[in-house]
């Protein structure tokens, strides 16, 4: 079983089939239209959600036991990093594909998984424990912040994905943010511990895929660069890593497996790195599930992510050891979202896709979920479908890149492909320089006009159209 939706569960369905197992998808009420639950071999209604079902672990298991299922795979998101999954699926005798109960608890911890990494020698950037709830707590954060000074980083210790984090300047907004985020952290999270790092001025974020089965072997499979983010979401991801010295990546990649195995780690499993202007790199955490990035990596690998997942998960050794992992060229994905970047990303849920028509060629992959007269719903992310493309060179690869961006028609909602096209034109992105900054310093990115052009695309698949329909037999 899938417990997910969108383009990971399509993504999952198809190595399922490729394994020769039966495949069952899940879906709430307004995915009833979905493309995953189409392609699976089966589907159950778990309820009318919107979310609620999809994130019950009750409902899950339930439909799981109804349908014989014998394994789960939760894709990433809320439901991925909540480790009472994995121990629900235990109790259920039914097989989690991903890193056991402990390992998700620990990790998820933000501060439980400093305090991994620093016991085993892990470089760190300066941070708090949880912080004392009340007065304690700013008194706390106050002393933290005039040691190492402003800006500092409020983060929820249960927070993932780019949540639950807020930038901190001067000791008024620390004492007026404090509470708020202890408030949202609960909301979000169930949970409202916070705790405080210092901010690195600029980084860029450099993260390294890992895989461990359970006879001791860890592997990693190179770096990616996810720098280029909003909102500390990411929203273009690299492989591998731009910075040139080579040494320095290959000292990160050895980090990373370090760090997976004091943490006792299984499956595959992402630890995340900043890198600073002096390229000294920091740990962050470990992200405990497949990644949306997972793609790039694959590309210049030619390994199967998820199939290996499931793969590791049935008790089965690594079929590769750390010398049979070669890269070769560039990757790069692009998320293209139902949203207007041009009015601080607003999403676009609720509109109809009039026109779908996608790239290929050498080197193209789409992982998506979108087709042609499909309604997005408004109460699930705006994720369409993620463009990958490769390479032999980073030249060769943004030029095929900057031909599919030209080549996508999705006509309905506004989406980020005009957003994208100006960052494959802009000159830093094309020589690889960029860091966690690169939208704030780079407004022109958001200047751009995209009415005419579609209208101009859309004229010409009704030519097309009509053209055909005269000239059926016509190639």
């Amino acid at each position: 079983m899938v417990a997910n939706r969108g383009e990971i569960a399509l993504r999952i369905i198809r190595a399922i089939q490729e394994l020769g197992h039966t495949s069952v998808a899940i879906y709430e009420t307004p995915d009833s239209a979905a493309l995953h639950i189409r392609v699976a071999d089966e589907a159950v209604w778990i309820g009318n959600g919107p979310r609620k079902d999809y994130l019950s672990i009750e409902t899950i298991i339930k439909a799981a036991k109804s349908h014989g299922v014998d394994a789960i795979h939760p894709g990433y998101g809320f439901l991925a990093e909540n480790p009472d999954f994995p121990k629900a699926c235990e109790e259920a005798g039914i097989i989690f594909i991903g890193p056991p109960y402990e390992v998700i608890r620990d990790l998820g911890d933000k501060v439980m998984a400093r305090k991994i990494m620093a016991d085993a020698g892990i470089p760190m950037v300066p941070g708090t424990d949880n912080l004392p709830v009340g007065e304690e707590g700013v008194k706390v954060a106050l002393e933290f912040s005039a040691k190492y000074k402003y800006p500092i980083m409020l983060k929820a210790t249960a927070g993932g994905g780019g949540r639950g984090i807020r930038l901190i300047e001067n000791d008024g907004q620390l004492r007026e943010q404090l509470p708020l985020a202890r408030s949202e952290a609960k909301a979000a999270f169930n949970n409202d511990n916070v705790y405080i790092e210092k901010v690195v001025i600029k980084p860029k974020h450099v993260e390294v895929q890992i895989m461990a089965d359970k006879f001791g072997t860890t592997v990693h499979l190179g770096t990616r660069d996810c720098s280029i983010q909003r909102r500390n979401q990411k929203l273009v991801e690299i492989a591998p890593s731009m910075i040139e010295d080579t040494d320095l990546l290959d000292r990160i990649c050895e980090t990373a497996v370090q760090a997976a195995k004091a943490a006792n780690y299984f499956n595959a499993g992402t630890v995340e790195f900043l890198v600073d202007r002096d390229y000294n790199f920091y740990f962050m955490e470990i992200n405990t599930r497949i990644q949306v990035e997972h793609t790039v990596t694959e590309m210049i690998t030619g390994i199967d992510l998820v199939r290996t997942q499931i793969k590791l998960a049935l008790g089965m050794k690594l079929s590769f050891t750390q010398d049979d992992v070669k890269l070769r060229g560039h990757a790069i994905e692009m998320r293209i979202n139902a949203e207007d970047p041009q009015n601080n990303f607003m999403p676009e849920g609720g509109k109809t896709v009039s026109v779908y028509r996608s790239p290929g060629g050498y080197g193209v992959r789409l992982d998506g979920f979108v087709y042609q007269g499909f309604t997005i719903p408004e109460v699930y992310d705006s994720l369409l479908v993620k463009l990958t493309v490769f390479g032999f060179s980073w030249n060769e690869t943004v030029d095929r890149l900057r031909r599919c961006l030209r080549n996508y028609n999705i006509t309905g909602p506004k989406t980020t492909i005009p957003f994208y096209l100006n960052i494959v034109d802009d000159p830093d992105f094309q020589k690889g320089d960029f860091d966690t900054s690169y939208l704030d310093t780079h407004p022109h990115l958001f200047e751009y006009k995209v009415d005419s052009s579609e209208v101009s695309k859309l004229a010409k698949l009704i030519a097309e159209i009509h053209y055909k329909k005269e000239n059926p037999y016509a190639i």
